[in-house]
């Protein structure tokens, strides 16, 4: 368990001894004595601007697409919501070994990760591309031979080993990691989404991408685990936050471009 989840279940457990009543429900979410002092706690890797990240500017607090779509559904379950951050290949196996409630992370539902969770629907959906540092590589076949840098355990990295022929695949922990790589030349290339390149072209006119053309559609969903009925809550909520056109204005506020909500 990471540090603020077992303490708020040790001090759960001394305020039963003081009959003052703990317990922990069946979703994994820890509550303390009245409903308002529910507390349910997600994973998330904080590198992947705009879904997640760390605002430096105001105290290392984590923000992003993510967490403002999390803090509503939270708020409208009734829950306090608690973030636990850590590398993004790690995040499925601190669900599973119970250590967050669920994920929310920029992730796609792959039916490999199916085998190990149940999720969400789709929230929004967004395009690959292939990130490069000059306008050398303009095309898949460009790549045979480099060496193409993905974020461990994302989406990316099955797209890159399924998609591109030749190339050596390099998978590190975060997405700033990959981007340095490749302005220094150690690698020629990634594989990123539109959403989160965005900023990077932004900053360095030297960056250059062209989309890989996916008959699957790639979308995020949170992750829970098999079987948890806090998905079906959560879901609930997560659909209001979309029929009512707040899932497409959150979009916009940290996309700054056309949204594509789920549907």
């Amino acid at each position: 368990m990471k540090k603020g989840f077992l303490a708020l279940c040790i001090a759960g457990l001394a305020a039963f001894s003081a009959a003052c009543g703990a317990d922990v429900n069946e979703g994994g979410s820890s509550s303390s004595g009245s409903e308002d002092d529910k507390v349910i706690v997600m994973g998330t890797s904080a590198d992947y601007f705009p879904y997640e990240f760390v605002d430096t500017a105001n105290g290392d607090e984590i923000v992003g697409f993510d967490i403002d779509i999390a803090k509503q559904v939270a708020e409208n379950m009734g829950y306090e919501l608690k973030i636990e951050d850590m590398d993004f290949g790690s995040l499925l196996g601190a669900l599973n070994a119970g250590r967050v409630d669920f994920v929310m992370a920029g992730m796609t539902p792959t039916e490999e990760r199916k085998e190990n969770a149940d999720f969400s629907d789709i929230y929004f959906t967004a395009k690959n591309l292939i990130l490069s540092k000059g306008d050398a590589i303009q095309s898949l076949e460009d790549l045979n031979g480099k060496q193409v840098g993905v974020q461990l355990g994302s989406i990316q990295e099955g797209i890159a080993k399924d998609q591109i022929d030749g190339a050596e695949i390099v998978a590190l922990n975060k997405i700033p990691e990959i981007i340095q790589e490749i302005k220094t030349g150690r690698i020629d290339a990634m594989v990123i989404e539109d959403t989160v390149a965005k900023k990077y072209l932004d900053q360095d006119s030297e960056l250059s991408t062209f989309e890989i053309v996916d008959e699957e559609e790639a979308g995020s969903a949170a992750a829970f685990r098999k079987d948890d009925e806090l998905r079906n809550q959560f879901n609930e909520e997560l659909n209001k936050l979309i029929e009512s056109g707040e899932i497409e204005k959150l979009a916009q506020k940290w996309f700054e471009e056309e949204a594509a909500p789920a549907e």
